[in-house]
């Protein structure tokens, strides 16, 4: 039976793997954490001389590089005159050549935000006069093409490795020693270790293209590398790596001389590998903590201890549930678990619940806010599916319970029989003294032949180990708590799935931060003369979601100036098919009168004299098409003379 069951476990494995690939290969590159909240000059400004600096304000600190913000002329010439530097606060500037011709100029920005995420994108404003511009920005941009997805997967392996390791070993600590002389057991903590060994190098590698060029070539650039060793994710990535030393040290122990110790031995033994243990797990965690969200925002030095505690947590009851399916299915007969594991293990995942219940709670209010960035983000409806998911699994994880309860019921209604078995084994055994005697002449007939009497007694182990499982095996009540720990398991690599991309994707706070910031800023326009109005669009097709932008200057009763800019949801500019802007006075049933704009650059569109009849408050409705069949129209509301 157990050979049956085994490939089906392996099977249900590989495709929630290729489930979880496919999951991350449709992702989105990692969402900017730091979003741009102002500039001077604005984007689709038209100034009447050039100014001396480009400035871009941010929500929250950046890290520059060389070339991280460029200013370039109609005809793809730089005409900034270098490096950028930090103005005040989270603002930067570029200072820009003298004398600047009329035109249209394009800002492109590339830097990292505190929180280790790269944000790029690119606008446009006009010196005299808009212009044609040669201009056109690359789709190899940080965190995206196939750098980003080998980093995303990267901090998947990197998540799923930390749990499998952590939790695989604690498990044997806390729940079942025994299992430490386990092959498989001892396989399931070595492969966590080797994969987020593995996986940190590969991040350690990746990092410098994936927050600059976003080229796969970069991956060996030495240059770059030294550069990302300078960065706070550098020092944690190399951190980890350290700590993983030690934790192979850890491993050795755990499988070598700890498993070679006698019951009493090991309890002495238990509590130093338990201490030293979790310090290098709680050293691990911190790696994340100290260069990812927790490390920035609100109450940072809260944050970053509670995240450590999440980890800790998620990989007490994920990886302790690995551990416990292990050994559930493979554990070899003699060394099959026992009621006492599991109950103890239930434990433990009960405390882990409630401390993920905590942290989780606060995380949350930390990253989202408020109720309505709690469905109108990404963030929020992540963080949604990862509830509702956490939810499933306690569910099954009552299942198993149950079951576990049956079990520990069982054993101990059978421990009197298993007793007097015993007894009457050994009486057998003494009244067969006897015939083994006799049998000693066919045993020294066998010695005469070594490689015969080897080959039956390994004929007679596996008869005797297959005897043991098939007895395992047909009880009903192990065979309910495989099933239910199998379930628990492919909702934990999915909810590992959900939480990988939480922490790529960008806080709901900061994204209504940023709104508020770019609605302020678009206010104080139009209190200056002129309208900017950002809206999101969806079409549903192959590149179908973005924002579009409407700037209407002066935004007064007869021509107006307007330009149109369409940006992917990472900010960057991109071209789809058509654009067309419609004005409607319901007040006074005028409209829709319809402009169509003229393509100027990549993800620009203008049109002169634009005519408004009458003043009063307008509704502006963009219709936005993306294909030959997609398309959507959003509208807003703007006062107008």
């Amino acid at each position: 039976m157990t050979q049956t069951i085994a490939p089906r476990v392996r099977s249900l494995v590989l495709l929630l793997l290729a489930a979880v690939g496919l999951f991350l290969s449709g992702a989105a590159p990692a969402s900017a954490h730091a979003a741009l909240t102002g500039s001077d000059p604005q984007q689709g400004a038209v100034v009447d001389k050039a100014p001396a600096q480009v400035s871009l304000t941010f929500s929250e600190p950046v890290s520059l590089s060389d070339g991280s913000l460029r200013v370039l002329d109609p005809k793809g010439k730089r005409a900034d005159t270098g490096a950028a530097s930090n103005v005040s606060g989270t603002t930067y500037a570029v200072k820009l050549h003298s004398g600047l011709p009329d035109g249209t100029y394009t800002v492109t920005y590339q830097v990292v935000s505190a929180d280790s995420h790269p944000v790029s994108g690119a606008y446009t404003f006009s010196i005299g006069a808009p212009s044609s511009t040669s201009v056109t920005v690359s789709d190899q941009t940080a965190g995206g093409g196939v750098v980003g997805w080998l980093y995303g997967f990267g901090r998947y392996v990197s998540y799923a490795g930390f749990t499998v390791l952590a939790g695989g070993a604690a498990f044997v600590l806390a729940c079942w020693p025994r299992g430490s002389g386990v092959r498989a057991v001892q396989r399931l903590v070595v492969s966590g270790w080797v994969a987020l060994t593995a996986a940190t190098l590969g991040l350690l590698l990746l990092r410098g293209s994936y927050t600059s060029s976003g080229k796969f070539g970069d991956v060996f650039d030495l240059d770059l590398l030294g550069q990302v060793l300078q960065t706070k994710t550098g020092a944690a990535l190399v951190s980890r790596l350290l700590l993983l030393a030690a934790a192979a040290l850890f491993i050795a122990v755990l499988f070598g001389a700890y498993d070679k110790r006698e019951e009493e031995e090991k309890r002495d033994l238990t509590f130093g590998l338990a201490v030293g243990g979790g310090v290098v797990a709680a050293g691990i965690a911190a790696t994340w903590a100290m260069a990812e969200h927790a490390s920035t925002g609100l109450q940072a030095g809260i944050a970053m201890p509670v995240d450590v505690v999440h980890l800790l947590a998620v990989a007490a009851w994920l990886g302790g549930l690995c551990a416990l399916l292990v050994s559930l299915y493979w554990a070899p007969a003699e060394a099959a678990l026992d009621a006492g594991a599991v109950r103890r293990f239930s434990q433990i995942a009960f405390g882990s619940v409630a401390a993920l219940v905590a942290t989780g709670l606060y995380q949350s209010w930390r990253q989202v806010g408020s109720w309505t960035a709690l469905t109108g983000t990404r963030y929020g409806q992540l963080l949604l599916v990862k509830v509702g998911l956490v939810v499933l699994l306690v569910g099954i994880a009552w299942i198993s319970r149950r079951w576990t309860a049956q079990l520990t019921d069982t054993v101990t209604a059978s421990g009197g029989k298993q007793r007097e078995r015993t007894k009457e084994r050994v009486t057998a055994r003494a009244a067969s003294g006897d015939g083994k005697q006799a049998a000693s002449g066919s045993k020294r007939t066998d010695a005469a032949d070594p490689k015969r009497a080897a080959q039956l007694a390994r004929q007679r182990a596996a008869m005797d180990t297959a005897r043991q499982k098939r007895v395992r095996d047909a009880d009903p009540i192990r065979h309910g708590l495989r099933r239910s720990v199998l379930a628990e398991a492919g909702v934990a690599v999915v909810l590992l799935t959900v939480t990988t991309l939480l922490t790529s994707t960008e806080p709901g706070r900061t994204v209504e931060e940023a709104e508020a910031a770019t609605s302020a800023s678009s206010s104080s326009s139009s209190d200056a003369g002129a309208v900017t109005l950002d809206m999101t669009f969806d079409t549903g097709g192959t590149d179908g979601k973005g924002v579009v932008r409407l700037d209407i200057d002066p935004a007064r009763v007869g021509g107006n100036e307007m330009h149109v800019y369409v940006q992917r949801p990472n900010g960057r500019a991109f071209d789809i098919a058509e654009v067309k802007v419609a004005f409607t006075l319901e007040s006074k049933d005028i409209g829709p009168l319809p402009v169509v704009p003229d393509h100027i650059t990549t993800g620009h569109w203008s049109a002169n004299g634009v005519q408004i009849p009458m003043a009063g408050e307008w509704n502006i409705a963009v219709t936005v098409r993306t294909s030959d069949i997609d398309q959507t129209t959003v509208s807003k509301n703007a006062q107008i003379g």
